[in-house]
């Protein structure tokens, strides 16, 4: 345990934060989605529900504003813009934390290759389905 960090991060994961570079992304996925498939890394937080595990993730990792975009969630099948209980909880979190960048939707197409180029893939314990978020780091200002 350390003072100040949130105890949903693990050794690994808090391991994988400090080593990302600026520009890596981090998929944060739920229980059903093929992470072992998918991911380059794979770090497991069964046990924790995606929401709690962004919020740890975003309470230390900076997003990048260099790029228009670096918040993207997965989306309900096709539909786009409807927004499942789980998505209005993700876009809540993120707006506490980067209260000026927008929680983009990505259809399957677009967001699988991004989540399989993913610097780290993070499956966590969520049983709720298109629970799924992709962050692109930034940096820490001098």
């Amino acid at each position: 345990m350390l003072k100040g960090i949130n105890p949903i991060l693990s050794p690994d994961l808090l391991a994988t934060l400090r080593a990302m570079g600026h520009g890596d992304e981090i998929a944060i996925v739920d229980g059903n989605y093929p992470a072992l498939e998918h991911a380059r890394r794979l770090v497991r937080l069964d046990g924790h529900a995606l929401v709690p595990v962004l919020d740890a993730i975003l309470s230390v990792m900076p997003i990048d504003d260099f790029v228009a975009d670096a918040i993207f969630r997965s989306t309900k099948g096709p539909e786009r813009d409807t927004l499942d209980p789980v998505h209005e909880e993700i876009i809540a979190c993120c707006a506490k934390h980067e209260p000026d960048r927008a929680v983009v939707p990505l259809l399957g197409p677009d967001f699988y290759p991004r989540v399989k180029a993913a610097h780290t893939v993070v499956q966590t314990g969520e049983p709720r389905l298109y629970a799924n978020v992709i962050l692109k780091k930034g940096v820490i200002y001098p």
